[in-house]
């Protein structure tokens, strides 16, 4: 079959496919029932639910793309458990803990990959009609729109990870201050998320977590377990770990916060140095492709000079 025969299928299994999504978007309406069950899983959501009943106001559009997420995101549902795992560490690593987060990833995925088909088959059609290259611009398309969020989340991933990292040895030296000072662990992480809130949004947004978690009645092994894998940070993870331990043999939780920010300050001054170090290597680059031509024709362009008309004399 030629690619002309097989057109005509191809736009009517695309109509197909978005009149069965619209039709599971407005089909797929949760009960009453169900968004209780879901508060009660999820307390963050009655208290969104009811922000948004103070102010009177919300995003329509917000709202329809997080009730349509999860037909749109059906199709790219990981099958096993460790896969969905997975993709709720590196979300929750790159900041975004909410229960629905996979689903509107899942979802922001499939559309990138819709449009990129969709761009790609365009610009294919128009640079070769219609011909079997055109299929090119879609594979070529899709795939892009496909891996582009995926390349964000990485960036956002890291990114987060290295302003934990560096904020945490203050944070740590803080909370040192507040166990010796007789605060208890618990009291200690609000009050160092009271007073780095501006500073360190992302660290006292984990912190706050885990009060709120402790308040909800988990267990302190698992909140500082939960908060060594939802940060991404190793070190944060060893933080948790020794906390774990001190908290189960019934050791000194300050001396334990002291150790552990000395190691990290430690840490990141070595790091320092050694980006330090890297500058030397670094600014070869541009003296040579740069700064070394310039010098080069200042001091050698006269002497060249003189000896082109020191030729051309001695020629005439």
């Amino acid at each position: 079959m030629t690619l002309i025969q097989i057109l005509p299928w191809a736009v009517f299994g695309a109509f197909a496919c978005i009149a069965w999504f619209v039709i599971n978007i407005f089909a797929s309406r949760t009960t009453r029932a169900s968004e209780r069950l879901d508060e009660i899983r999820d307390p963050r959501l009655r208290q969104k639910e009811s922000a948004l009943v103070r102010t009177g106001s919300g995003n329509s559009v917000t709202d329809a793309f997080e009730k349509a997420a999860p037909a749109l995101s059906k199709a790219l549902q990981p099958k096993t458990e460790l896969e969905q795992n997975a993709m709720k560490i590196r979300l929750a690593n790159a900041g975004f803990n909410s229960s629905h987060a996979p689903s509107v990833y899942l979802a922001i995925q499939f559309i990138c990959l819709i449009i990129g088909c969709m761009a790609g088959a365009g610009i294919g059609l128009a640079k070769y009609g219609v011909q079997s290259k055109s299929l090119y611009g879609v594979i070529l398309g899709g795939g892009t729109g496909f891996y582009l969020p995926v390349v964000i989340l990485g960036f956002l991933r890291s990114a987060r990870v290295k302003r934990i990292f560096l904020t945490l040895p203050d944070a740590l030296d803080l909370l040192v201050v507040c166990v010796e000072a007789g605060l208890g662990l618990d009291a200690g992480l609000r009050r160092v998320t009271d007073e780095l809130k501006d500073t360190a949004p992302d660290l006292t947004t984990e912190f706050g977590l885990c009060n709120f978690q402790l308040q909800m009645g988990r267990q302190r092994r698992e909140v500082l377990h939960d908060l060594g894998v939802r940060s991404g940070v190793d070190d944060l993870k060893a933080l948790a770990a020794i906390l774990i331990q001190a908290d189960r043999f019934g050791s000194s939780i300050a001396q334990a916060l002291r150790v552990q920010s000395d190691s990290m300050r430690i840490k990141r001054s070595q790091m320092a140095e050694e980006m330090a170090q890297k500058t030397a290597v670094k600014l070869i680059f541009p003296l040579v492709l740069f700064i070394f031509p310039g010098i080069f024709v200042v001091l050698v362009g006269p002497a060249a000079l003189m000896i082109i008309n020191q030729l051309l004399k001695t020629n005439g």
